[in-house]
């Protein structure tokens, strides 16, 4: 796909920019030149014109406010001459002109010359005229100009074989790709469904987490089917004037119209179509209820006839949208851009990776297995940042270690080799992070424990246990839930064994444990005493991945109360349980923690071996 050229100004906007410059150009002639074009007769020194008076030589004075004229008396060598000279404040001057017989009068008003008079019945319009014209083409001709407000500022993309996006250049949303080859069957052959009296949907929402591929999927659609592509935000509808996003809505369509068959794609709807009744009231003046306005009317209305045009959407927050704009007729299908699978992940990669030069170690599935969680383009920025990776450490191709390096940098953050801990603080991260990664050891339905270092990482991190998931999964059961708190509070379990003490370095593990503590009792119905109910109004999507905490639901002080109670229990259960794997392994504990110290960091196969020691202590025989 590319962008379509601008067109070339107009030929009225060059004639326009040319009489504003020409009557601009004899304005300022006029006003700081006036005497280039009219007669002035010549200037004297005011003591010249009076003794000129006492000797007799001026027959006739014209006085005026800021000049004197006068006329000489003819000579035989000479003929009649006119002068002028700047006046004095002098009372005296009518009783010498009486006394020396001259004739004086106060000066007519000065008559312009004809080219003077031209310019001021001509060079006015025409400034008005040259101005309105450069104006008018600021507008028209897609510029930013005061015309062009309501206009849309939606870009234009028309196929070009060179950026040209095609399904193929999408991947792990198979799902979502096969809903929308119907749209590009229809854009296509869209007689093939209308000759049995099928209709396609107007609208289609794209709904998915952020850096899914929503906006690639759109492109996608419009490369398949070869029709011009709208591509607009919905923030660019919105401006300070009421009344400029619905103008700018309806120059939209009106475009489209005249491109059909075509796609108009709106990314951030959430932005203009926000739920009417979160504003408090209904019918007002507001300007983005204005343009949600027209733009449900121009939804209804431009179906019909050869105009197809369909509009593809993308939000990542359908739960706040107005329910008009997804009743049948117009958004009539929802299409769901999740994150991707293990399969998806890989196919991601593979595409990410064609213009990489990769070495003969580097196992995209491997990658993949590591990376759950991570959309379209979280992958595309991982092998990104394994390439930069490559080529600072001055290697042609790259490595497996690379990614390794680059998808810790995006987890946990960039290494800050410079944050330089004593030795006290040290040893505590150490028994800190080997703490976590014993309890995790132990704790059924976990992530493996990949790497454990004390290398500070990120804002805030001193050290990190780095784990990595074997599999995809969609479910976790009570007893997975309660482990991965007991492994939270592992690290500060091992502060408390080993110094007696405990420190800040456990606040955001602390944090952590109790939201996911209180989400078991409050959205999970994972606590026997408050049952199964939820105390949480979920308006979030829950989309793969998504653990954002809701606000606690409106409830009793006694049901409050009681869900503290449960929490606490919860978090504190965890914690011993977490104190006694501890115990139960303190040799083991302070072995890799001294280790640690020397080596900074444990990976790989030296980190299994060790944690294969790890002996569940009292009541976890039972369950491991």
């Amino acid at each position: 796909m590319a962008i379509k050229q601008q067109p070339k100004p107009p030929r009225s906007r060059v004639i326009g920019n040319i009489l504003l410059l020409v009557s601009g150009l004899f304005l300022l002639v006029n006003l700081f030149l006036p005497g280039l074009f009219g007669s002035r007769p010549p200037q004297v020194p005011y003591s010249l014109f009076i003794h000129q008076v006492q000797e007799g030589e001026v027959s006739r004075v014209y006085v005026a406010q800021d000049q004197i004229r006068y006329q000489l008396k003819p000579q035989a060598e000479q003929p009649e001459q006119v002068l002028s000279t700047t006046p004095i404040f002098d009372l005296e001057l009518p009783k010498l002109l009486e006394s020396q017989g001259v004739e004086f009068a106060a000066a007519p008003p000065p008559r312009n010359s004809w080219f003077t008079s031209l310019l001021g019945w001509v060079i006015p319009p025409l400034i008005f005229v040259g101005v309105w014209q450069f104006f008018l083409n600021r507008g028209s001709g897609g510029g930013q100009g005061v015309l062009s407000i309501g206009k849309s500022k939606a870009k234009v993309y028309v196929e070009g074989e060179s950026e040209k996006v095609t399904f193929a250049d999408v991947a792990g949303v198979d799902e979502a790709k096969t809903e929308l080859v119907e749209i590009v069957d229809f854009l296509k052959n869209p007689k093939r469904f209308t000759q049995i009296g099928a209709r396609i949907p107007r609208g289609v929402l794209l709904v998915g987490p952020p850096g899914t591929g929503k906006t690639l999927l759109a492109k996608a659609v419009a490369g398949e089917a070869g029709v011009p592509f709208f591509s607009i935000s919905g923030s660019e509808f919105v401006e300070l004037f009421v009344g400029v996003g619905s103008s700018r809505v309806r120059d939209l369509f009106e475009q489209a119209k005249k491109q059909a068959p075509c796609i108009v794609f709106i990314d951030e709807l959430d932005a203009i179509g926000k739920s009417r009744a979160s504003n408090g009231f209904y019918g007002g003046n507001d300007e983005r209820e204005q343009t949600l306005n027209q733009l449900l009317t121009e939804m209804d209305g431009f179906g019909g006839g050869d105009q197809t045009v369909i509009v593809l959407a993308a939000t990542n927050r359908p739960e706040t949208l107005d329910p008009a704009l997804l009743r049948p007729g117009r958004f009539d299908r929802q299409v769901l851009v999740d994150r991707p699978d293990l399969s998806g992940r890989t196919e991601i990669l593979d595409i990410h990776a064609k213009g990489v030069k990769l070495g003969p170690d580097v196992d995209l599935k491997a990658i993949a297995t590591r990376t759950p969680g991570f959309a379209g383009a979280d992958l595309a920025n991982l092998v990104n940042e394994a390439a930069l990776l490559a080529a600072r450490n001055g290697r042609e191709q790259v490595a497996q270690e690379d990614f390794a390096e680059a998808i810790e940098r995006i987890v946990a953050g960039l290494e800050k080799k410079s944050r330089v801990l004593n030795e006290k603080e040290k040893k505590i991260v150490a028994y800190h992070e080997v703490g976590h990664a014993l309890v995790g050891a132990l704790m059924p339905g976990s992530n493996r424990v990949e790497k454990i270092s004390i290398i500070p990482r990120g804002m805030a991190a001193l050290g990190y246990t780095l784990q990595l998931p074997t599999e995809d999964r969609f479910l976790l059961s009570e007893t997975e839930l309660r482990g991965q708190i007991a492994t939270m509070l592992g690290g500060r379990s091992a502060e408390e064994i080993i110094f007696n003490s405990i420190t800040t370095g456990a606040s955001n593990d602390l944090q952590r444990a109790t939201d996911l503590a209180e989400r078991m009792v409050t959205t999970y119905g994972m606590s026997k005493v408050l049952g199964p109910l939820a105390y949480q109004q979920s308006q979030q999507p829950m989309f793969l991945g998504n653990e954002a905490p809701n606000p606690r639901r409106l409830v009793s002080p006694q049901t409050a109360e009681a869900i503290d109670q449960e929490v606490k229990g919860i978090v504190e259960q965890a914690h011993q349980q977490a104190l006694d794997i501890l115990n139960h392994n303190r040799e083991l504990l302070e072995t890799i923690a001294s280790k640690l110290l020397e080596t900074e960091v444990i990976e790989g196969e030296t980190l299994h071996t060790l944690l294969k020691q790890v002996q569940p202590a009292g009541e976890q025989l039972a369950s491991v």
